[in-house]
Protein backbone atom coordinates (compact mmCIF):
# COMPACT_ATOMS: atom_id res chain seq x y z
CA UNK A 1 0.00 0.00 0.00
CA UNK A 2 2.51 2.46 0.69
CA UNK A 3 4.63 1.77 -2.58
CA UNK A 4 0.89 2.18 -4.11
CA UNK A 5 0.40 5.63 -2.20
CA UNK A 6 4.30 6.86 -3.06
CA UNK A 7 3.84 5.86 -6.59
CA UNK A 8 0.66 8.05 -7.03
CA UNK A 9 1.94 11.32 -5.09
CA UNK A 10 4.84 11.16 -7.33
CA UNK A 11 2.60 10.44 -10.59
CA UNK A 12 -0.07 13.09 -9.27
CA UNK A 13 2.32 15.43 -9.45
CA UNK A 14 4.33 14.64 -12.61
CA UNK A 15 1.26 14.39 -14.39
CA UNK A 16 0.25 17.99 -13.60
CA UNK A 17 3.50 19.32 -14.43
CA UNK A 18 3.57 17.43 -18.05
CA UNK A 19 0.02 18.40 -18.70
CA UNK A 20 0.99 22.29 -18.21
CA UNK A 21 4.11 21.89 -20.10
CA UNK A 22 1.55 20.01 -23.06
CA UNK A 23 -0.95 22.63 -22.79
CA UNK A 24 1.26 25.98 -22.42
CA UNK A 25 3.68 25.11 -25.75
CA UNK A 26 0.97 26.05 -27.84
CA UNK A 27 0.07 29.22 -26.44
CA UNK A 28 4.09 30.43 -26.56
CA UNK A 29 3.81 29.56 -30.50
CA UNK A 30 0.66 31.20 -30.65
CA UNK A 31 2.09 34.14 -28.85
CA UNK A 32 5.20 34.10 -31.11
CA UNK A 33 3.54 33.86 -34.53
CA UNK A 34 1.38 37.09 -33.20
CA UNK A 35 4.62 39.10 -32.70
CA UNK A 36 6.43 37.65 -35.91
CA UNK A 37 3.44 38.49 -38.31
CA UNK A 38 1.56 40.68 -36.65
CA UNK A 39 3.93 43.44 -34.87
CA UNK A 40 2.00 43.31 -31.85
CA UNK A 41 4.31 44.15 -28.86
CA UNK A 42 2.11 42.68 -26.12
CA UNK A 43 2.18 39.20 -27.82
CA UNK A 44 6.01 39.74 -27.53
CA UNK A 45 5.24 40.69 -23.61
CA UNK A 46 3.29 37.41 -23.21
CA UNK A 47 5.75 35.37 -24.97
CA UNK A 48 8.81 36.47 -22.39
CA UNK A 49 6.44 36.22 -19.41
CA UNK A 50 5.43 32.64 -20.22
CA UNK A 51 8.21 31.27 -21.52
CA UNK A 52 10.17 31.85 -18.22
CA UNK A 53 7.10 29.68 -16.26
CA UNK A 54 7.23 27.19 -18.91
CA UNK A 55 11.19 26.57 -18.36
CA UNK A 56 10.78 26.15 -14.97
CA UNK A 57 7.50 23.60 -15.62
CA UNK A 58 9.95 21.67 -17.66
CA UNK A 59 12.93 21.71 -15.40
CA UNK A 60 10.93 20.69 -12.61
CA UNK A 61 9.18 17.84 -14.68
CA UNK A 62 11.91 16.21 -16.25
CA UNK A 63 13.66 15.84 -12.64
CA UNK A 64 9.73 14.28 -11.26
CA UNK A 65 10.14 12.52 -14.27
CA UNK A 66 13.10 10.61 -14.13
CA UNK A 67 12.59 9.72 -9.98
CA UNK A 68 9.02 7.80 -10.55
CA UNK A 69 10.42 5.72 -13.73
CA UNK A 70 13.49 4.92 -11.29
CA UNK A 71 10.41 3.82 -9.16
CA UNK A 72 9.51 0.52 -11.65
CA UNK A 73 12.89 -0.76 -10.30
CA UNK A 74 12.86 -0.08 -6.73
CA UNK A 75 8.91 -0.78 -6.16
CA UNK A 76 7.57 -2.47 -9.05
CA UNK A 77 10.48 -4.95 -10.05
CA UNK A 78 7.84 -7.65 -10.60
CA UNK A 79 5.98 -5.53 -13.11
CA UNK A 80 9.35 -4.57 -14.47
CA UNK A 81 10.65 -8.21 -14.66
CA UNK A 82 7.18 -9.47 -16.52
CA UNK A 83 5.92 -6.52 -18.72
CA UNK A 84 9.67 -4.42 -19.57
CA UNK A 85 10.02 -6.19 -22.43
CA UNK A 86 6.34 -3.74 -23.97
CA UNK A 87 6.55 -1.11 -21.46
CA UNK A 88 10.17 -0.50 -21.38
CA UNK A 89 10.90 0.85 -24.91
CA UNK A 90 8.06 2.88 -24.82
CA UNK A 91 9.01 4.80 -21.64
CA UNK A 92 12.76 4.54 -23.25
CA UNK A 93 11.18 6.61 -26.22
CA UNK A 94 9.25 9.16 -24.23
CA UNK A 95 12.69 9.97 -22.09
CA UNK A 96 14.50 10.50 -25.24
CA UNK A 97 11.88 12.61 -26.70
CA UNK A 98 11.52 14.58 -23.21
CA UNK A 99 15.07 15.48 -23.34
CA UNK A 100 16.22 15.83 -26.38
CA UNK A 101 13.31 18.07 -28.02
CA UNK A 102 11.70 19.73 -24.78
CA UNK A 103 14.80 19.85 -22.31
CA UNK A 104 17.29 21.08 -24.63
CA UNK A 105 15.46 23.31 -26.92
CA UNK A 106 13.54 24.82 -24.09
CA UNK A 107 16.79 25.86 -23.28
CA UNK A 108 17.14 27.43 -27.02
CA UNK A 109 14.09 28.84 -26.68
CA UNK A 110 14.87 30.73 -23.18
CA UNK A 111 18.15 32.33 -24.30
CA UNK A 112 18.05 32.64 -27.92
CA UNK A 113 16.20 35.81 -28.45
CA UNK A 114 18.73 37.78 -29.17
CA UNK A 115 21.46 34.75 -30.50
CA UNK A 116 19.13 33.21 -33.36
CA UNK A 117 17.05 34.12 -36.38
CA UNK A 118 13.69 35.28 -35.20
CA UNK A 119 12.11 32.42 -37.90
CA UNK A 120 14.56 29.86 -36.09
CA UNK A 121 13.37 30.59 -33.06
CA UNK A 122 10.04 30.20 -33.84
CA UNK A 123 11.07 26.94 -35.81
CA UNK A 124 12.70 26.06 -32.04
CA UNK A 125 9.62 27.09 -30.46
CA UNK A 126 7.57 24.58 -32.81
CA UNK A 127 9.67 21.93 -32.45
CA UNK A 128 9.26 22.13 -28.50
CA UNK A 129 5.37 22.06 -29.09
CA UNK A 130 6.07 19.12 -31.31
CA UNK A 131 8.38 17.47 -28.37
CA UNK A 132 5.54 17.53 -25.68
CA UNK A 133 3.04 16.25 -27.81
CA UNK A 134 5.37 13.25 -28.77
CA UNK A 135 6.24 12.80 -25.55
CA UNK A 136 2.28 12.44 -24.51
CA UNK A 137 2.06 10.20 -27.44
CA UNK A 138 4.36 7.72 -25.71
CA UNK A 139 3.08 7.40 -22.36
CA UNK A 140 -0.39 7.15 -23.49
CA UNK A 141 1.27 4.29 -25.36
CA UNK A 142 2.53 2.72 -22.37
CA UNK A 143 -0.36 3.27 -20.29
CA UNK A 144 -3.34 2.48 -23.18
CA UNK A 145 -1.26 -1.34 -23.60
CA UNK A 146 -1.55 -1.60 -19.81
CA UNK A 147 -5.59 -0.49 -19.66
CA UNK A 148 -6.30 -2.65 -22.88
CA UNK A 149 -3.49 -5.12 -23.42
CA UNK A 150 -3.96 -6.86 -27.10
CA UNK A 151 -1.11 -8.46 -29.33
CA UNK A 152 1.03 -10.34 -27.10
CA UNK A 153 2.00 -13.77 -25.89
CA UNK A 154 3.31 -15.25 -22.55
CA UNK A 155 6.83 -17.37 -22.63
CA UNK A 156 7.88 -20.02 -20.10
CA UNK A 157 9.17 -17.31 -17.44
CA UNK A 158 6.03 -15.62 -17.36
CA UNK A 159 7.15 -13.03 -19.65
CA UNK A 160 4.89 -10.46 -21.82
CA UNK A 161 6.08 -10.78 -25.46
CA UNK A 162 4.85 -8.30 -27.62
CA UNK A 163 4.00 -10.21 -31.08
CA UNK A 164 5.58 -7.35 -32.90
CA UNK A 165 6.81 -3.26 -32.96
CA UNK A 166 3.38 -2.26 -33.97
CA UNK A 167 1.65 -4.27 -31.21
CA UNK A 168 3.02 -1.55 -28.35
CA UNK A 169 0.70 0.84 -30.36
CA UNK A 170 -2.46 -1.90 -31.24
CA UNK A 171 -3.61 -0.92 -27.77
CA UNK A 172 -7.89 -0.17 -28.50
CA UNK A 173 -7.72 2.39 -26.04
CA UNK A 174 -4.86 4.12 -26.87
CA UNK A 175 -6.69 7.01 -29.47
CA UNK A 176 -9.29 7.83 -27.73
CA UNK A 177 -6.94 7.83 -24.28
CA UNK A 178 -4.25 9.93 -26.42
CA UNK A 179 -6.98 12.57 -27.75
CA UNK A 180 -8.73 12.79 -24.41
CA UNK A 181 -5.41 13.82 -22.44
CA UNK A 182 -4.39 16.32 -25.41
CA UNK A 183 -7.57 18.25 -24.67
CA UNK A 184 -8.07 18.20 -20.91
CA UNK A 185 -3.96 19.64 -21.11
CA UNK A 186 -5.09 22.63 -23.34
CA UNK A 187 -8.33 22.89 -21.19
CA UNK A 188 -6.69 22.78 -17.92
CA UNK A 189 -3.75 25.67 -19.13
CA UNK A 190 -6.76 27.93 -21.20
CA UNK A 191 -8.59 28.05 -17.79
CA UNK A 192 -5.25 28.20 -15.78
CA UNK A 193 -3.33 31.00 -18.38
CA UNK A 194 -7.15 32.81 -18.49
CA UNK A 195 -7.75 32.74 -14.73
CA UNK A 196 -3.97 34.57 -14.19
CA UNK A 197 -5.16 37.38 -17.14
CA UNK A 198 -8.07 38.28 -15.61
CA UNK A 199 -6.82 38.63 -12.09
CA UNK A 200 -4.10 40.69 -13.78
CA UNK A 201 -6.47 42.77 -15.46
CA UNK A 202 -8.07 43.45 -12.14
CA UNK A 203 -4.91 44.82 -10.73
CA UNK A 204 -4.24 46.57 -14.24
CA UNK A 205 -7.25 46.72 -16.43
CA UNK A 206 -5.24 48.35 -19.49
CA UNK A 207 -2.53 45.69 -19.72
CA UNK A 208 -2.84 44.76 -23.31
CA UNK A 209 -0.82 41.39 -23.01
CA UNK A 210 -3.02 40.63 -20.51
CA UNK A 211 -5.90 41.17 -22.89
CA UNK A 212 -4.42 38.94 -25.53
CA UNK A 213 -3.85 36.10 -23.26
CA UNK A 214 -7.24 35.78 -21.78
CA UNK A 215 -9.06 36.58 -25.66
CA UNK A 216 -6.73 33.52 -26.37
CA UNK A 217 -6.74 31.40 -23.32
CA UNK A 218 -11.04 31.65 -23.98
CA UNK A 219 -10.86 30.76 -27.78
CA UNK A 220 -8.95 27.43 -26.88
CA UNK A 221 -11.79 26.55 -24.09
CA UNK A 222 -14.50 27.73 -26.37
CA UNK A 223 -13.26 24.87 -28.89
CA UNK A 224 -11.56 22.65 -27.07
CA UNK A 225 -14.28 21.60 -23.75
CA UNK A 226 -17.07 20.65 -26.11
CA UNK A 227 -15.08 18.50 -28.38
CA UNK A 228 -14.12 17.13 -24.43
CA UNK A 229 -17.40 16.23 -24.57
CA UNK A 230 -17.59 14.19 -27.26
CA UNK A 231 -14.76 12.23 -26.74
CA UNK A 232 -15.63 11.77 -22.86
CA UNK A 233 -18.13 10.13 -24.34
CA UNK A 234 -16.64 8.08 -26.96
CA UNK A 235 -14.06 7.23 -24.26
CA UNK A 236 -16.87 5.91 -22.12
CA UNK A 237 -17.91 3.70 -25.20
CA UNK A 238 -14.48 1.86 -25.03
CA UNK A 239 -14.41 1.37 -21.13
CA UNK A 240 -17.77 0.13 -21.85
CA UNK A 241 -15.98 -2.61 -24.46
CA UNK A 242 -12.49 -3.47 -23.11
CA UNK A 243 -12.76 -2.49 -18.73
CA UNK A 244 -16.55 -2.83 -18.25
CA UNK A 245 -15.86 -3.47 -14.31
CA UNK A 246 -14.18 -0.20 -14.60
CA UNK A 247 -17.39 1.42 -16.04
CA UNK A 248 -19.66 -0.49 -13.73
CA UNK A 249 -17.82 1.05 -10.48
CA UNK A 250 -18.08 4.75 -12.57
CA UNK A 251 -21.64 4.06 -12.46
CA UNK A 252 -22.23 2.48 -9.07
CA UNK A 253 -24.07 -0.22 -10.97
CA UNK A 254 -24.45 -3.10 -8.30
CA UNK A 255 -27.00 -5.16 -9.92
CA UNK A 256 -28.63 -4.41 -13.59
CA UNK A 257 -32.34 -3.09 -13.68
CA UNK A 258 -35.26 -5.21 -14.46
CA UNK A 259 -35.52 -5.82 -18.39
CA UNK A 260 -37.60 -2.82 -20.00
CA UNK A 261 -35.87 -0.83 -17.64
CA UNK A 262 -32.88 1.54 -18.46
CA UNK A 263 -29.84 2.48 -16.60
CA UNK A 264 -30.37 5.32 -13.96
CA UNK A 265 -28.09 8.83 -13.98
CA UNK A 266 -27.03 8.55 -10.49
CA UNK A 267 -26.03 11.30 -9.56
CA UNK A 268 -25.34 10.78 -6.15
CA UNK A 269 -24.85 7.72 -3.61
CA UNK A 270 -22.19 6.24 -1.39
CA UNK A 271 -21.07 2.65 -2.20
CA UNK A 272 -20.78 0.51 0.06
CA UNK A 273 -18.35 -2.44 -1.21
CA UNK A 274 -19.00 -4.58 1.24
CA UNK A 275 -22.84 -4.98 1.83
CA UNK A 276 -22.35 -4.61 -2.39
CA UNK A 277 -25.39 -1.77 -2.54
CA UNK A 278 -25.22 1.82 -2.56
CA UNK A 279 -26.46 4.29 0.84
CA UNK A 280 -28.47 7.51 0.22
CA UNK A 281 -28.78 7.38 -3.74
CA UNK A 282 -29.98 9.84 -5.70
CA UNK A 283 -30.90 9.17 -9.35
CA UNK A 284 -32.62 9.82 -12.16
CA UNK A 285 -34.56 6.81 -14.33
CA UNK A 286 -32.98 5.51 -17.71
CA UNK A 287 -30.76 8.44 -18.12
CA UNK A 288 -28.05 6.85 -17.35
CA UNK A 289 -29.00 4.34 -20.75
CA UNK A 290 -29.13 7.05 -22.55
CA UNK A 291 -25.58 8.22 -22.58
CA UNK A 292 -23.77 4.84 -21.97
CA UNK A 293 -25.98 3.03 -24.43
CA UNK A 294 -27.51 5.88 -26.66
CA UNK A 295 -31.11 4.94 -25.98
CA UNK A 296 -33.60 3.94 -23.00
CA UNK A 297 -33.59 0.64 -22.11
CA UNK A 298 -30.00 -0.63 -22.62
CA UNK A 299 -27.75 -2.13 -20.16
CA UNK A 300 -24.52 -2.32 -18.55
CA UNK A 301 -22.62 -5.40 -17.24
CA UNK A 302 -23.21 -4.68 -13.12
CA UNK A 303 -20.55 -5.30 -10.14
CA UNK A 304 -22.14 -8.27 -9.02
CA UNK A 305 -21.42 -9.79 -12.07
CA UNK A 306 -17.79 -10.45 -11.90
CA UNK A 307 -15.42 -12.00 -9.03
CA UNK A 308 -15.43 -9.79 -6.00
CA UNK A 309 -11.67 -10.05 -5.83
CA UNK A 310 -11.51 -8.37 -9.57
CA UNK A 311 -13.44 -4.87 -8.38
CA UNK A 312 -11.36 -1.90 -8.35
CA UNK A 313 -12.26 0.44 -4.81
CA UNK A 314 -15.67 1.43 -6.12
CA UNK A 315 -16.02 4.60 -3.96
CA UNK A 316 -13.08 6.80 -5.20
CA UNK A 317 -14.16 6.03 -8.67
CA UNK A 318 -17.45 7.09 -8.19
CA UNK A 319 -16.64 10.16 -6.81
CA UNK A 320 -13.82 11.30 -8.95
CA UNK A 321 -15.79 10.83 -11.94
CA UNK A 322 -18.92 13.23 -10.93
CA UNK A 323 -16.39 15.51 -10.08
CA UNK A 324 -14.60 14.96 -13.44
CA UNK A 325 -17.68 15.62 -15.14
CA UNK A 326 -18.94 18.74 -12.79
CA UNK A 327 -16.19 20.44 -13.36
CA UNK A 328 -16.47 20.17 -17.59
CA UNK A 329 -19.71 20.89 -17.11
CA UNK A 330 -18.93 23.94 -15.15
CA UNK A 331 -15.93 24.84 -17.79
CA UNK A 332 -18.05 24.49 -20.51
CA UNK A 333 -20.85 27.43 -18.84
CA UNK A 334 -18.30 29.46 -17.97
CA UNK A 335 -16.30 29.38 -21.20
CA UNK A 336 -19.55 30.83 -23.27
CA UNK A 337 -20.72 33.21 -21.02
CA UNK A 338 -17.45 34.97 -20.97
CA UNK A 339 -17.20 34.67 -24.59
CA UNK A 340 -20.45 35.95 -25.19
CA UNK A 341 -19.67 38.99 -23.08
CA UNK A 342 -16.40 39.25 -24.76
CA UNK A 343 -18.00 39.34 -28.66
CA UNK A 344 -20.07 42.24 -26.53
CA UNK A 345 -17.32 43.79 -25.62
CA UNK A 346 -18.01 44.17 -22.35
CA UNK A 347 -15.48 40.93 -20.84
CA UNK A 348 -12.50 43.43 -20.03
CA UNK A 349 -14.49 45.92 -18.05
CA UNK A 350 -16.96 43.78 -16.07
CA UNK A 351 -14.86 42.84 -12.71
CA UNK A 352 -17.20 40.06 -11.69
CA UNK A 353 -16.69 38.44 -14.70
CA UNK A 354 -12.81 38.51 -14.36
CA UNK A 355 -13.21 37.51 -10.54
CA UNK A 356 -15.28 35.23 -11.51
CA UNK A 357 -12.87 34.00 -14.27
CA UNK A 358 -9.73 34.34 -11.62
CA UNK A 359 -11.55 32.00 -9.17
CA UNK A 360 -12.30 28.92 -11.74
CA UNK A 361 -8.62 29.09 -12.60
CA UNK A 362 -7.81 25.28 -11.22
CA UNK A 363 -10.85 24.00 -12.14
CA UNK A 364 -9.14 22.02 -15.49
CA UNK A 365 -6.45 20.48 -13.05
CA UNK A 366 -8.62 19.47 -10.40
CA UNK A 367 -11.22 17.64 -13.57
CA UNK A 368 -7.21 16.11 -15.14
CA UNK A 369 -6.47 14.69 -11.72
CA UNK A 370 -10.05 13.49 -11.01
CA UNK A 371 -10.17 11.84 -14.57
CA UNK A 372 -6.52 10.63 -13.81
CA UNK A 373 -7.64 8.89 -10.41
CA UNK A 374 -10.87 7.36 -12.31
CA UNK A 375 -8.67 5.63 -14.85
CA UNK A 376 -5.83 4.32 -12.58
CA UNK A 377 -7.90 3.85 -9.78
CA UNK A 378 -10.27 2.03 -12.03
CA UNK A 379 -8.32 -0.54 -13.54
CA UNK A 380 -7.31 -1.70 -9.72
CA UNK A 381 -6.19 -4.87 -8.96
CA UNK A 382 -4.44 -4.67 -12.11
CA UNK A 383 -1.63 -2.96 -13.57
CA UNK A 384 -1.88 -5.08 -16.75
CA UNK A 385 -5.57 -5.09 -16.80
CA UNK A 386 -6.73 -8.57 -16.72
CA UNK A 387 -3.02 -10.16 -16.50
CA UNK A 388 -0.43 -9.15 -13.69
CA UNK A 389 -2.30 -7.87 -10.36
CA UNK A 390 -0.33 -5.22 -8.47
CA UNK A 391 0.11 -7.05 -5.72
CA UNK A 392 2.09 -9.63 -8.05
CA UNK A 393 3.83 -6.48 -9.53
CA UNK A 394 5.36 -4.98 -5.94
CA UNK A 395 9.31 -5.47 -5.08
CA UNK A 396 9.61 -7.50 -2.27
CA UNK A 397 10.79 -4.77 -0.11
CA UNK A 398 11.11 -4.49 3.54
CA UNK A 399 8.83 -2.02 5.49
CA UNK A 400 11.29 -0.01 6.85
CA UNK A 401 13.17 0.58 3.12
CA UNK A 402 9.68 1.18 1.24
CA UNK A 403 8.98 3.79 4.75
CA UNK A 404 12.51 5.71 4.15
CA UNK A 405 12.58 6.09 0.77
CA UNK A 406 8.52 7.22 0.95
CA UNK A 407 9.63 10.00 3.38
CA UNK A 408 12.56 10.69 0.82
CA UNK A 409 10.77 11.21 -1.65
CA UNK A 410 8.27 13.17 0.60
CA UNK A 411 10.69 15.69 1.55
CA UNK A 412 12.56 16.13 -1.84
CA UNK A 413 8.97 16.52 -3.94
CA UNK A 414 7.80 18.83 -1.08
CA UNK A 415 10.90 21.39 -1.41
CA UNK A 416 11.11 21.05 -4.96
CA UNK A 417 7.19 21.64 -5.40
CA UNK A 418 7.39 24.60 -3.00
CA UNK A 419 9.86 26.53 -4.54
CA UNK A 420 8.49 26.48 -7.97
CA UNK A 421 5.44 27.29 -6.62
CA UNK A 422 6.79 30.01 -4.62
CA UNK A 423 8.40 31.40 -7.78
CA UNK A 424 5.70 30.84 -9.62
CA UNK A 425 3.20 32.84 -7.66
CA UNK A 426 6.16 35.71 -7.49
CA UNK A 427 6.76 35.50 -11.35
CA UNK A 428 2.61 35.76 -11.59
CA UNK A 429 2.21 38.89 -9.27
CA UNK A 430 5.17 40.86 -10.82
CA UNK A 431 5.09 43.12 -13.73
CA UNK A 432 5.32 42.16 -17.36
CA UNK A 433 8.23 42.14 -19.47
CA UNK A 434 8.63 45.99 -20.53
CA UNK A 435 7.28 46.60 -23.94
CA UNK A 436 9.60 48.88 -25.52
CA UNK A 437 12.66 46.25 -23.82
CA UNK A 438 11.65 43.63 -25.72
CA UNK A 439 11.18 45.08 -28.67
CA UNK A 440 13.95 46.73 -28.74
CA UNK A 441 15.98 43.19 -27.93
CA UNK A 442 13.53 41.79 -31.24
CA UNK A 443 15.21 44.69 -33.35
CA UNK A 444 18.66 43.87 -32.32
CA UNK A 445 18.52 40.16 -33.37
CA UNK A 446 20.40 39.31 -36.76
CA UNK A 447 17.70 39.41 -39.50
Amino acid sequence: MIARVQFALTMGMHITLAALTLGLAPFLVWFEARWLWGKKPEARQALHFWIKIFALTVAIGTVSGVVMEFQFGTHWSGFASKAGGIVGPLMLYEVLVAFFLESALTGVMLFGFDRVRPGVHFAVTCLVAVGAVLSAFWILAANSWMQTPVQFTLNDSGQLIPDSGWSLLAAPSFGWRLTHMLLASWISVAFWLGGIAAWRLLQHPGERASRLMLSGALTVSLCAVPLQVVTGDLQGENTLAHQPAKLAAIEGSWQAPAPGEGEPLRLFAIPDQQQQRNHLEVAIPAIGSLYLRHNLTGHIQSLREFAPDTLPPVLPVFFAFRLMVGMGLLMLLVSVLANIQRWRGRLYHSRRLLRLLACCSPLGFIALLSGWIVTEVGRQPWTVYGVLRTADSVSPLSLSSTVMIFIAILLVYGLGFALGLYYLLRHVAGPLPDGEAVVAESVQTPA
